[in-house]
């Protein structure tokens, strides 16, 4: 059987079909991403494989039941693309990766906490210009800071583990604490009391309907003036056009974005040469204070290895008729 992948980047080709030809099936990697012009393409194929930028609404759902396709396995943990009750309505399994390591993201999200603290993008552009003046380039030690934690699931527990090694204070915010932060020493306070005392705060909570836009205009005015803001999760989670509204006030330190709520058919993809019409993200990109870049936190081969497995495991796991944690909608 050949399972089509949508949305395979170029270094994780090699490991796709490597990794389902090793489990006796085919796998034909294509770099096009899941939509209604693209859901022709899959016609045909009973199990295809989709990143967290296709489009899984209710159209490209029936296109793909009407194609033949039956299962779709997704390589990612979040599942905000899918329409899970249409799928459900037309027969399709739906299935994830349901966690994978969580040191790719949690470091990566301290890349970019540093990056915009200690201005590594300012100084790396001066150097190449023979410019070494130190003049806007000062940081602050993360030392004896607080650190805020916004979900502290797997990533953000090492996420908070980091911060701990740098001797920092940490607060913590979720629907339920993890113990291991506790053993470190972290105190689990209201959203609000997170945002107003802590001098870096970190987003590491999945995107549903109730943490849409959970740092809002409310919240943004809640932080301190010289806080750092780092989003590695889900683009949604920030209203950005509220954010934008602060940064020109000249508030915070640094932000760091690895995620962008509007960046479906964006990220992933050579704009170079385009007009982009997006101006809240043209405008976001051009404050001094704030980097951007395009959904790579996960993007390590340890990580990317680990869910190309899981993903044919739960390719697998559909056609011997089992199921697993990381099914969303089980076979019918």
């Amino acid at each position: 059987m050949e399972i089509l992948a949508f949305g395979v980047q170029a270094d994780e080709r090699p490991l796709v079909e490597q990794a389902f030809e090793k489990s006796h099936h085919a796998a034909h990697a294509v770099g096009v991403f899941l939509n209604t012009d693209t859901a022709p393409i899959a016609a045909g194929h009973e199990i295809i494989s989709t990143s967290v930028n296709c489009d899984l609404g209710a159209d490209v759902l029936s296109d793909l039941a009407a194609g033949g396709t039956r299962m779709v396995a997704q390589r990612s943990t979040g599942f905000n693309n899918i329409d899970l009750e249409v799928a459900e309505r037309l027969g399709l399994t739906i299935a994830r990766v349901s966690s994978y390591s969580p040191y790719s993201v949690a470091e990566f999200a301290w890349t970019l906490a540093m990056a915009v603290n200690r201005r590594v993008v300012r100084a790396s552009i001066r150097t190449r210009d023979f410019d070494f003046r130190l003049d806007g380039l000062m940081g602050r030690d993360m030392h004896g800071r607080t650190a805020g934690i916004l979900g502290t699931g797997k990533i953000g527990e090492a996420f908070a583990r980091i911060a701990h090694g740098f001797g920092m204070r940490l607060l913590g915010w979720d629907v339920s604490e993890n113990p291991a932060c506790r053993d470190l020493g972290m105190t689990y306070v209201p959203k609000d009391q997170l945002l107003a005392e802590s001098d870096l705060v970190s987003l590491h909570v999945p995107l549903l309907p109730t943490t849409q836009r959970l740092i809002d205009a409310a919240a943004l005015k809640t932080m301190r003036d010289d806080a750092i803001l780092v989003n590695s999760s889900r683009g949604g989670l920030v209203d950005t056009a509220a954010l934008v509204a602060e940064l020109r006030e000249g508030r915070f330190t640094g932000v760091g974005l690895d995620v962008y709520e509007a960046e479906a058919g964006l990220f992933f993809l050579d704009k170079s040469l385009e007009a982009v019409d997006d101006d809240t993200l043209a405008r976001l990109v051009t404050f001094p204070n704030v980097l951007v870049t395009s959904h790579q936190a996960y993007y390590t081969e340890d990580a990317v290895r680990q869910i190309i497995e899981t993903t044919v495991n739960n390719v697998l796991d559909y056609t011997a008729g089992r199921r697993s944690e990381n099914v969303l909608v089980p076979r019918s």
